[in-house]
């Protein structure tokens, strides 16, 4: 005798359908697989790029010399930033609507704190705990979220010079200003940058946008005239663009790097520029790393992933539930890439050295962490819009459901034969 097959009825397989379907995280999944491709080889460069800058750092502060101990320490900052990663994909970015002066607040009294009790190095003051925690990268998360708030909330007066212009000078004046303290050129210049992207993208009028870009610009030339070290990185990048000998440390010796590496690089941790001439190979130049232990195939693909990653934030951006959620999606996948770009470019010489970290490359906590953060928010945005869809898509289905259910119900009955006109057709046929 054959098995039987109980057969269950279809209320009953919805019910079992729904019992062991996984439930569905609505995030946006190229995304997902474009940030860890670019956490996982970071952290193959890190681990390459931190041996000889960890044995001396260990050495003073443990006493002993370990050539992982900034390796592992960038791990556990990266341990921190997935989870402020998780809370905000899960945290609704509308409560930014809220959180974001207070945001705002905190990050300036750190910026003035860092100021006043900062630990100096290198003639500059920009950061707390050796280094790890630099207001600055927090000041450039933070400006973006506020401004996006703010410009959301102002979006019908920001014609208006009072309304829009002035306050979103004093705005990113103030932050940019106080970051110049430390001094640390390019944080304030990435400030400004967003600042006017931002006012330009909430729909502002563009001889106003093309005004504030020029004072910007004037700002910033004033700054450079006057500022001896960031002079000498303008005059080095145009010596350099007519002789590469007459570049920066960092891009000659970054140069000598892709040279080095060709196509195809010398493999992991099997580079030499890293521990002999190149200045800061774990932080600045770790790109210059990736050129000479992974080739030009390997910065390819990171300039490849980089470009994905602002690709997939411009899809989330214009499927976004509002204006909100566009602004803050298309800003911070524009920050994280214009840092990503800016310091590429400066170690090739394709524009003045400004000291950018490479995101999920270069070590250091801030970095990492409020990079990380962004994306989760970026995620929360994925998720929402996902869910927008699926309920107009239900209430789309639903409406064609109760519509087509009354046109039954309009439905014109056939006409019927009698009883008699059956039995006479029955009697002919028979």
């Amino acid at each position: 005798m054959g098995q039987r097959v109980n057969v269950a009825a279809p209320s009953q397989v919805k019910r079992l359908g729904k019992t062991w379907s996984s439930p569905r995280l609505n995030i946006d999944v190229p995304l997902i697989l474009v940030v860890l491709t670019l956490i996982g080889f970071g952290l193959l460069m890190m681990h390459s790029a931190s041996w000889d800058p960890s044995m001396l750092v260990s050495k003073e502060e443990i006493g002993i010399s370990s050539p992982t101990y900034l390796f592992y320490r960038q791990l556990r900052w990266l341990g921190l930033g997935f989870v402020t990663m998780i809370l905000l994909t899960w945290l609704d970015y509308h409560y930014w609507h809220y959180l974001s002066i207070g945001a705002m607040a905190v990050t300036l009294i750190a910026l003035i704190a860092v100021l006043l009790f900062g630990e100096p190095m290198n003639d500059v003051t920009r950061a707390f705990r050796d280094g790890s925690i630099q207001p600055s990268e927090l000041a450039k998360f933070v400006i973006v979220i506020y401004l996006s708030v703010w410009l959301y909330a102002k979006r019908n007066q920001l014609a208006d010079v009072g309304y829009g212009l002035i306050p979103l000078a004093a705005i990113v004046g103030i932050t940019s200003g106080l970051i110049l303290r430390q001094p640390d050129l390019s944080a304030a210049g990435m400030v400004m940058i967003l600042g006017g992207l931002m006012y330009y993208l909430a729909g502002s009028d563009v001889i106003q946008t093309a005004f504030l870009f020029l004072v910007a610009g004037l700002a910033g030339f004033l700054v450079i005239l006057f500022n001896p070290t960031n002079n000498e990185r303008v005059s080095y990048f145009k010596e350099g663009s007519k002789n590469i000998l007459a570049s920066s440390d960092h891009v000659k010796h970054s140069t000598v790097a892709f040279m080095r590496g060709k196509w195809f690089g010398d493999g992991f941790g099997h580079g030499t520029t890293k521990m002999t001439t190149l200045p800061f190979p774990h932080t600045d130049s770790v790109f210059a790393v990736v050129g000479e232990e992974t080739g030009v195939l390997g910065a390819t693909i990171v300039v490849i992933l980089f470009a994905l990653l602002f690709w997939r934030g411009l899809v989330i951006a214009n499927r976004a539930p509002d204006g909100l959620g566009a602004l803050l999606a298309v800003g911070l996948t524009m920050w994280i890439t214009l840092e990503a770009y800016m310091n590429m470019a400066s170690l090739l010489n394709l524009m003045p050295f400004a000291g950018n970290s490479l995101p999920f490359f270069s070590i250091g906590g801030s970095n990492l962490v409020t990079t990380m953060a962004a994306l989760g928010i970026v995620l929360n945005i994925s998720r929402l819009s996902e869910r927008k869809q699926e309920e107009e898509s239900r209430r789309t289905f639903g409406a064609i459901v109760n519509l087509r259910r009354r046109d039954r119900r309009r439905r014109v009955p056939r006409p019927r034969r009698s009883g008699r006109a059956k039995g006479g057709r029955r009697r002919a046929e028979g």
